[in-house]
């Protein structure tokens, strides 16, 4: 329609008659000749104005008659000419307020439809105009007020932050949202959405994504937490089954963790028995003495499944001040713990054990630079740990001679102190060692346990694998390069309530036991020994099907600690990486990951980090290279680190 239109091919009942033509006068192509012998100045002073309008709709109304265009065109312009039926056809096309036109006719519309046309109009130059302050908010390269956006735009946010955390998919966004990132050419990459929300202030750019909707994001209820204060307070109390323990405080032991460390759920000790016969105990915090099935802390910490430890902190499973207070196994304190006790033969098997509901008292509280002190000069006064270092190291080598494997290597963490990223690389050590095999020793027992008394354990296991051979792994050297090629051969761990062997630990059976504060799993041990050793308490233990069930629960709830953990450690490593962008590194080539695309896993020795990088084609285990960063984004969850072969090698 007008001067600039495009030809159209139109079927004929959409055509309207509008000036006379006969049989031999062609069809205009066009305006601006015959019979639309007229310009376009001429057609736009031919326009009326509202005023005129609207006393042409008083009159028709008032008749209630339908018109024909060219009767129209007289009645508003007072003149049938082509011009003013030009004139007269394209504001009644262009969907006029108070006329209709159909059929070549025009009619005038009822006051209420006038009034509904003007409404929704309205409707739409406002929903426009807040379409536009979204597209220059979400445009922008600074941040607003979030108060100067409306309730819609704030929705969309939140979608967007959704989005970000992989919780909804592009197509889950609301039309218009989807609308606006395609003007802006976001479309469906979250990257550049998650940039743009950091830059304007909605998103922590350390926020982790895969974090939002699980329990970690919301912390502990108030109910909750004024649960937490009550049982507190009911800690000194006596509990149910408190007359039963075992009183153990007369024997010494002590706990050792890092320094930081506020959750201590396990502690060491040495009984000297009649001929010089060393008995080792192992005693483990109870929090089910508190904590009952079923109970709120209890269905949280289920739902939590284990605490996680990130890098600028902890996100516990029970809320802290039960966790590092009340749980914890303090020195110099009274605690309700389960206690593990185990005769070794010299060999390092167990000719007997047992377990039991208890009281102790640890002496001291042991970092691990304090217990290898300790260790390394046995003073006579404290000859305790030297002695269970050894015997511990002996029930190391038992489990080596039925195929454990020992792949013990510096391992770095990120960790932020103060908002700024460092690697904290922990160390192998005589008492790390000897705590690890302590609580493997522990889980022994509590599988053999269970299986004597065929009760369902939530049984850890692992497939066997084909390792390569002695001399492949001879010519490989020590170290992280062979470790690399044994656990690329490993199978994933299994947990399931039947119990069965342990490829990498050497064991027939195994349950982890040693972490009821920090692992949902090992506190459902304690509970099932619980209703076994204790049956007066009216508890039941779980039967294998309902345990099966629960433990499926469990594994959903761990899966997702262990994607925002690796996430965390993901995170933190590109913004280090950020900051030494222009540093290079030795590195050792360990395997190929994806060699299609040149894709290897390398040693980064220094930071005793493993680490995906581009590495050179034929690069082969042991390869020395140089490491550099390609490309970071840590909004953008992106890493490139490229490994070369040394100039000077």
């Amino acid at each position: 329609m007008g001067f600039k239109a495009k030809e159209q091919v139109l079927p004929a009942r959409q055509l309207t008659l509008i000036a006379p033509s006969s049989p031999s006068t062609a069809v205009a192509g066009k305006l601006g000749v015959f019979p639309w012998d007229f310009n376009e100045q001429a057609l736009t002073r031919a326009r009326l104005m509202h005023r005129d309008w609207g006393q042409a709709w008083v009159l028709l109304g008032e008749s209630g008659e339908t018109v024909a265009l060219s009767d129209f065109a007289d009645l508003v312009y007072g003149s049938q000419d082509p011009l003013h039926c030009a004139s007269a056809w394209l504001n009644l096309e262009s969907g006029h307020d108070l006329f209709r036109l159909k059929q070549g006719l025009v009619s005038a519309r009822l006051l209420d439809e006038i009034r509904s046309r003007r409404l929704e109009r309205r409707r739409e130059q406002l929903g426009q105009a807040r379409f536009q302050r979204w597209l220059d908010y979400l445009g922008a390269k600074k941040g607003v007020e979030r108060q100067v956006l409306d309730p819609l735009h704030l929705e969309w946010i939140e979608q967007l932050i959704g989005f970000c955390a992989g919780s909804n998919s592009f197509d889950d966004l609301t039309a218009g949202l989807r609308q606006s990132l395609t003007q802006l050419r976001f479309d469906q990459n979250r990257g550049d959405v998650r940039e743009r929300l950091v830059t304007l202030g909605h998103l922590d750019p350390h926020q982790l994504s895969s974090i939002a909707g699980t329990p970690w994001s919301y912390g502990f209820s108030a109910e909750l937490t004024a649960e937490a204060e009550r049982l507190m307070r009911c800690s000194m109390q006596a509990q149910p089954g408190d007359s039963e323990r075992r009183d153990l405080t007369h024997l010494a032991c002590v706990t050792i963790d890092d320094a930081e460390t506020k959750d201590i759920d396990d502690a060491l000790g040495l009984e000297r028995l009649a001929n010089d016969h060393l008995r080792i105990w192992i005693h483990i915090a109870d929090p089910s003495r508190l904590i009952t099935a079923g109970s709120p802390l209890d269905l949280e910490a289920r739902r939590r499944g284990s605490s996680l430890y990130l890098s600028r902190g902890l996100l516990p499973m029970f809320p802290s001040k039960l966790s590092s207070e009340v749980f914890s196994l303090k020195a110099g304190q009274r605690n309700p713990a389960w206690s593990t006790w185990v005769d070794l033969d010299a060999s390092g098997d167990v000719t007997a054990s047992g377990l039991c509901r208890s009281w102790v008292t640890p002496r001291y509280r042991l970092t691990y630079d304090d217990a290898d002190e300790l260790i390394d000069f046995a003073p006579p006064e404290e000859a305790d740990l030297s002695d269970l270092h050894d015997l511990l190291t002996t029930r190391r080598q038992w489990r080596v001679q039925r195929g454990a494997l020992l792949m013990d290597l510096p391992e770095g963490r990120i960790r932020c102190r103060d908002g700024q990223p460092t690697i904290e690389i922990t160390e192998p050590s005589p008492s790390r060692d000897m705590v690890a095999e302590a609580m493997i020793l522990c889980g022994s027992v509590a599988a053999s346990q269970g299986i004597e008394h065929d009760l369902p354990l939530p049984f850890r296991s692992q497939l066997p694998a084909e390792l390569p051979s002695a001399a492949q792994l001879e010519g490989l050297g020590d170290g992280a390069v062979r470790f690399a090629a044994i656990k690329r051969c490993l199978s994933r761990g299994l947990m399931g309530t039947t119990p069965a062997a342990h490829f990498s630990l050497g064991l027939s059976a195994y349950a982890q036991a040693t972490s009821p504060i920090r692992r949902y799993s090992d506190l459902v041990v304690q509970r099932q020994f619980a209703a076994l050793l204790y049956p007066h308490a009216n508890e039941e233990p779980l039967n294998t099907e309902s345990l099966q069930t629960l433990l499926q629960q469990i594994d959903t709830a761990v899966r997702e600690g262990i994607a925002v953990t690796r996430e965390d450690q993901r995170h933190w490593q590109q913004v280090w990486f950020e900051q030494h962008a222009n540093a290079r590194w030795p590195v050792d080539f360990l395997r190929w990951l994806r060699p299609q695309d040149r894709l290897g896993l390398v040693r980064l020795e220094e930071l005793a980090l493993d680490l995906a990088a581009t590495c050179p084609a034929g690069s082969e285990p042991g390869d020395a290279l140089v490491l550099e960063v390609a490309g970071v984004d840590s909004i953008r969850d992106q890493l490139h680190l490229v490994a070369n072969v040394s100039s000077g090698r």
